[in-house]
């Protein structure tokens, strides 16, 4: 959903006019607005023949060429100019209506109308980054001939995050049907306990319903 406020912000100077930096408050990152230039005038040259020039005319004198001078260098902007610059980012952000905060798109699920953190999809956008990072590691690795021996272990590691996310998602509270985060202990919906899966005392594998022994390591299941 559309922000109904603006998120953390600053107010910089890099000697151009103030201009404001929106920070995601899920990821950090910074999105920076336009400087404002409402009397501060960028180029250099331009700012000091017109101080000069202002500084010549009677009656506005040194106070508009001072003026001048301050607004270029200044480190706080006004109620507007601050509107202003969120206007010109705002479009970069989403607000969650779950947790309340307001994140960049990149933290967004759209389909969900939720951060992703929230998202009832978190697992499978995991899954999705995990093989977007995975090609991209590959295509590296194929500028220096080291495709080959990586396209095994990528295809592994897919195939794995396919699967984790296949069955994260099938995962719903017993009582309320709500999805269920990946080694949930309750449900964030009701509260419902949730069972947790029994392992082998021996080695820690899963043991499947009613086994009596281990698969891995033939442990009797007590």
């Amino acid at each position: 959903m559309q922000p109904s406020r603006m998120p953390t912000y600053s107010v910089n100077n890099d000697g151009t006019g103030p201009y404001a930096i929106f920070s995601c408050e899920r990821c950090s990152r910074e999105y920076r607005s336009a400087p404002s230039v409402v009397q501060a005038v960028t180029q250099s040259v331009a700012k000091s023949t017109l101080g000069g020039f202002l500084r010549n005319i009677p009656i506005v004198g040194n106070t508009a060429a001072n003026q001048l001078d301050n607004d270029q260098y200044r480190t706080s902007m006004n109620q507007q100019e601050l509107a202003q610059a969120w206007a010109q980012m705002s479009s970069s952000f989403r607000e969650c209506p779950t947790c309340q905060q307001i994140v960049c798109t990149s933290d967004y699920d759209a389909i969900a109308d939720t951060c992703t953190d929230d998202s009832p999809r978190a697992a499978e956008i995991e899954a999705a980054k995990a093989q977007q990072a995975a090609a991209a590691f590959k295509g590296v690795a194929d500028v220096f001939g080291l495709g080959g021996v990586l396209s095994e272990s990528v295809a592994k590691a897919s195939a794995a995050a396919a699967a984790s996310a296949a069955t994260a998602s099938t995962a719903t509270c017993a009582s309320c049907g709500t999805a269920l985060a990946s080694g949930a202990r309750f449900c964030a919906s009701c509260g419902t306990p949730v069972a947790q899966p029994i392992t082998c005392k021996q080695c820690g594998t899963e043991l499947s319903e009613g086994a009596r022994f281990c698969a891995s390591c033939g442990t009797p299941v007590a």
